[in-house]
């Protein structure tokens, strides 16, 4: 149950979490702005971090950016943190190659 990315809530649970219609959730997996898990049955399922990025798509549609827009800024904010992520890990292997500085008397 800690898991945030365990797909658990409905569309129906999400809208009212949201305060958004069902429409626009299908509107915006249709787009793949926010795309769900589906259920064995075909049903979307969202998991916590989905729902975080519903929230985020509500408040940029609300500072009237357009569902193309935000998909990019989705899309360029996961590959920055993908890219960061590969530094971060490429920095550390190097620290572990490199022998420390030898002291000075």
């Amino acid at each position: 149950m800690d898991d945030e990315y365990a797909a658990l809530f409905t569309v129906g649970q999400v809208a009212d979490m949201l305060q958004v219609q069902q429409a626009f959730l299908r509107r915006i997996d249709n787009q793949q702005v926010v795309s769900p898990q589906r259920s064995a049955g075909g049903q979307r399922r969202y998991s916590r971090s989905e729902i975080g990025h519903i929230q985020r798509v509500v408040t940029m549609m609300d500072e009237g950016m357009t569902l193309p827009a935000i998909r990019l800024i989705l899309q360029l904010q996961h590959e920055l943190a993908e890219v960061t992520r590969e530094r971060d890990e490429l920095a550390r292997r190097l620290a572990a190659l490199t022998p420390p500085p030898a002291d000075r008397e």
